[in-house]
């Protein structure tokens, strides 16, 4: 159940950087921050549970890894962020420590 709680925190990660986005526009400004605050809550709460069984290390590495990927991939396809292959590649080796501390526990 551990993992299960990790990789919600990482999906919920990726929401509150889309909430700061979105307070950065007048009509969505509040919406945005409260967005931001809940995701920032959640994320951190199924954080603080995974971490009762997995090290904090990797726990933490996989937390911001999921949550560093996936904003950049919603960068890419809702904010017109650069998609190029020095990003991708950026992505892939973060990913790629990310599994290694998996795989080295």
């Amino acid at each position: 159940m551990a993992w299960v709680y990790l990789v919600l925190a990482g999906l919920f990660e990726i929401g509150w950087p889309v909430g700061l986005k979105m307070s950065q526009q007048s009509g969505t400004r509040w919406l945005g921050i409260g967005l931001a605050i809940l995701f920032m809550t959640v994320s951190g709460l199924m954080l603080w549970l995974a971490q009762k069984q997995i090290p904090i290390g990797t726990s933490y590495a996989v937390w911001t890894g999921i949550g560093a990927a996936g904003t950049f991939l919603v960068g890419i396809l809702f904010y017109g962020d650069a998609a190029t292959i020095g990003r991708f590649a950026g992505v892939a080796l973060i990913l790629s420590g990310v599994i290694t501390l998996k795989l080295s526990q």
